[in-house]
């Protein structure tokens, strides 16, 4: 397959300034109305180049559930967020025009229909040329997001930093949840394959054939046990085959270790830690990416909101990499 040439995002040029951060030297950090990174409320994808948008779904959840309260947590805890990032030199909100798109409308009764209403709603955000950046909520909406995300694109290549490789074949006879996205994926064509990258995969399996399929596919994978042997530079080797690819991002947050993210319906021991997640997310700087989220925080089992906080920096991460 060629490879799409590079486009960067461009700001739009309207009228009005861009959005910004409340003040935290104006405006106590906790006060006020939570937002993601205290920027304004702007349901208007017109005025925007991304949408920080709530996913509050855990209808996929197998486990634990709560990751519908993800997206309040991380707005709270995403009041910590200065606009200056040291490490890679940039302030997105000064780059870039982006917001609190809100929530999308979910279904809690019905992973279907709420399929139907992520992929519809993002349809709207993504024709108005803003790119999405989803909280989720668990990591069954990465394929209505991957819908609307194809829709406009076409198959793109998928960066998944995740515990588990998410291509099982269903739950109890079920076809959609949270451990079945990126097979449903794959089947519908959404993805650029073989440009499938999977770091942090960890932990004990149903049996020996688990990731048979993934292997089918020619996903590379990555495990948390060679991470922590090998680093940063064996996936640097591996991220020079998406270049000039359109890319799309998705963050399970238990590829942390619960150590440092209690606060996940499926926590894995073994997992990143902080400072290495910090690191492998800014390691995709210059890569082409057309949509990010981060999904499974769930706050009710996390401790001292650290999982959210967590989430919150790493949101603000994900962001910077849209600058260059």
């Amino acid at each position: 397959m060629s490879k799409s040439p590079v486009i960067r995002i461009q700001s739009k040029q309207l009228p009005e300034p861009h959005p910004e951060p409340v003040n935290a030297l104006d405006y106590p950090r906790f006060a006020g109305i939570p937002t993601f990174m205290r920027l304004p409320h702007i349901p208007d994808a017109k005025r925007l180049d991304v949408a920080l948008i709530g996913v509050p779904y855990d209808g996929g959840t197998s486990y634990r559930p709560g990751p519908r309260f993800g997206p309040r947590r991380v707005r709270e805890q995403s009041a910590l967020i200065r606009p200056y990032n040291p490490v890679l030199n940039v302030s997105p909100f000064d780059r870039l025009r982006v917001a609190d798109y809100g929530d999308l409308s979910v279904n809690p009764l019905s992973i279907e229909d709420t399929f139907r209403r992520i992929t519809t709603e993002l349809n709207a955000v993504l024709q108005e040329g803003a790119i999405p950046m989803c909280v989720g909520g668990d990591h069954s909406i990465l394929l209505p997001i991957l819908r609307s995300i194809h829709k406009f694109h076409g198959p793109v290549a998928l960066i998944q930093l995740d515990a588990h490789s998410d291509t099982w074949d269903e739950y109890w006879g079920i076809k959609y949840s949270h451990g079945t996205p990126v097979r449903r994926a794959i089947e519908e064509g959404l993805l650029a394959e073989p440009y499938v990258l999977q770091v942090g995969l960890r932990g004990q399996l149903y049996s020996a054939q688990d990731l048979d399929y993934a292997r089918e596919h020619k996903i590379e994978m990555v495990t948390a046990e060679e991470f922590h042997e090998h680093g940063l530079p064996l996936v640097h080797k591996k991220l020079k085959a998406f270049e000039g690819m359109k890319t799309y991002l998705s963050l399970d947050i238990d590829v942390v270790d619960p150590a440092f993210a209690p606060g996940t319906g499926t926590p894995q021991v073994g997992g990143l830690s902080s400072v290495q997640i910090l690191g492998l997310v800014r390691a995709l700087r210059g890569l082409n990416f057309v949509g990010c989220d981060l999904v499974e925080v769930s706050p009710q089992f996390d401790s001292a909101d650290i999982t959210s906080l967590l989430a919150a920096n790493l949101l603000f991460e994900q962001l910077c990499l849209l600058c260059d």
